[in-house]
């Protein structure tokens, strides 16, 4: 199900913690997804080839969303005319000082992801294209950009530095978002019901007209 609904992936991600020993509420929970489920049915996955959009990756992080052991949680979409077709909601490996920290280790993960979809493109003869990287802290991005060693980053793991290999040889770009429009806000957290359905729209999950 998390193949074709994005829009669940932050709440099934969560559930599936407790999998091994579930409480009655995670129960409620899970039957609170299916409700929701039943409820929007015949929301589908749309891909728009006439908007014209191309490949574009969104970046988000709640910083220390994680409340028992205080890592922070990632999430990065990728979008191919209009729709989503690559996302991930995951807690981070190492407790993040920062929120500019934590976002830049989303974005580290997200160019990870983005450059394994340019692989495939190069694979069909389209390996020119610079590929946006959207996210919505400042630092993150100045990060990103000056690969220089302060001691604010130094400690940060090496593995996550590799974005900036990456911008440097022009195969990604970042660029600031407002966080009103980062759609991967809803696989960092729980959302309200005005956010969430904007972000749901963004995704691509739409009722298709008959």
């Amino acid at each position: 199900m998390r193949g074709t609904r994005p829009d669940i992936a932050f709440a099934v991600i969560q559930l599936s913690k407790f999998s091994a020993n579930p409480s009655q509420h995670h129960l409620n929970h899970a039957l609170y997804i299916c409700k929701y489920l039943v409820g929007t049915s015949k929301y589908r996955l749309v891909l728009n080839g006439k908007s014209r959009k191309g490949l574009c990756a969104y970046t988000d992080s709640d910083w220390a969303g994680n409340k028992n052991d205080y890592r922070s949680i990632t999430g990065n979409l990728l979008k191919i005319a209009g729709g989503a077709v690559s996302w991930t909601t995951q807690t981070q490996k190492s407790v993040a000082l920062s929120s500019t920290e934590a976002e830049y280790m989303a974005m580290a993960s997200s160019a990870r992801q983005v450059m394994w979809v340019k692989s495939l493109y190069k694979e069909i003869g389209r390996n020119d294209e610079v590929i946006p990287i959207y996210a919505d802290n400042q630092g993150a991005i100045f990060m990103s950009q000056n690969p220089v060693t302060n001691s604010k980053s130094k400690h940060i793991d090496l593995r996550y530095h590799y974005i900036r290999e990456r911008i440097l040889d022009g195969a990604i770009k970042p660029f600031y978002v407002e966080g009103s429009e980062n759609t991967a806000d809803i696989f960092t957290k729980n959302l309200g019901h005005e956010k969430f359905s904007k972000f749901r729209k963004d995704l691509g999950l739409v009722i298709l007209d008959k």
